[in-house]
């Protein structure tokens, strides 16, 4: 296994952070050989078939373009779930699992009738399912592909939630239940922001989930904050992950339609991620 590890090392030396190669390793050799974290220490001087060199070759060769290792393994953890990603979703991100955790630390009903807007792989939806088994989860997404994505999630992780293609910019066109919680991560990178962006996020995520006009780069939560208005029950609440920029533009923005307790959150890097509201 070590001839193995310093190979990736070598390859990757130059390309990526030290920290960032010694995930990959453990990624690599979890996903090649299926050795798990504490295999892979304990196992550390067996030698490795060498026949999945070549394997481990292309995926050194993909990433050394920089395309994320989670594409390339087709698969990601998030809040103790496995989850495909495609290109055509949005790679999960560690602020979105902080995300969920505080809504799951509020006071929601355990019977919560519960819609994700934006659902992307499904992470949002499927982690809320987990901890709120006996809620009623719904999931929408204006794409096709990236409702296959998630509705696979579901079914590999045991867990049943409604999804179903929708364009909420777009919502007067479709049938609504009412909702005890409303929840959604939507595009909100202005566009004159992408070169802040790394190099794997511009060449490989999907651009429709990430990017948003600077005319008006709160295009979605106006149009979410509207229907929540009419499909967010009486004392029902709204979360939302933001562009760590715009905070207190989304609490006036919040404060416009009326809706209440507004908190604004930072993630465990210091900056404004996400709000809530009831109405």
């Amino acid at each position: 296994m070590e001839a193995t590890i310093q190979y990736i090392r070598q390859e990757l030396s130059g390309f990526y952070p030290e920290t960032e190669i010694k995930a990959f390793e453990r990624l690599i050799l979890e996903h090649v050989y299926g050795l798990s974290f504490t295999d892979q220490v304990v196992l550390r001087k067996q030698k490795l078939d060498h026949t999945c060199r070549k394997t481990i070759s292309e995926i050194i060769l993909r990433l050394k373009t920089y395309e994320p290792i989670q594409y390339i393994l087709g698969e990601t953890e998030f809040g103790g779930l496995t989850l495909n990603v495609t290109p055509s979703v949005l790679i999960p991100r560690p602020e979105t699992e902080e995300f969920v955790e505080w809504i799951v630390a509020t006071d929601i009903p355990e019977n919560s009738k519960i819609l994700d807007i934006g659902t992307g792989s499904g992470c949002i939806a499927l982690s809320l399912k987990k901890m709120l088994p006996e809620s009623q989860v719904s999931a929408i997404d204006i794409s096709a592909d990236t409702l296959l994505v998630a509705s696979q999630n579901g079914q590999q992780n045991g867990l049943s939630v409604d999804f179903f293609q929708a364009d909420i910019v777009h919502w007067e066109n479709y049938t609504w239940k009412k909702y005890d919680l409303i929840v959604s991560n939507p595009p909100y990178v202005r566009e004159s922001e992408k070169q802040a962006m790394s190099t794997n996020v511009l060449s490989y995520e999907p651009p429709g989930a990430l990017y948003v006009p600077d005319s008006d780069p709160l295009i979605f939560y106006k149009r979410i904050a509207e229907f929540a208005l009419h499909f967010l029950n009486d004392s029902g609440y709204l979360f939302f992950e933001i562009n760590e920029n715009l905070g207190n533009k989304m609490i006036n923005l919040l404060k416009k339609y009326k809706l209440q307790q507004i908190e604004l959150k930072k993630d465990i890097f210091g900056k404004d991620r996400m709000i809530c509201c009831r109405k």
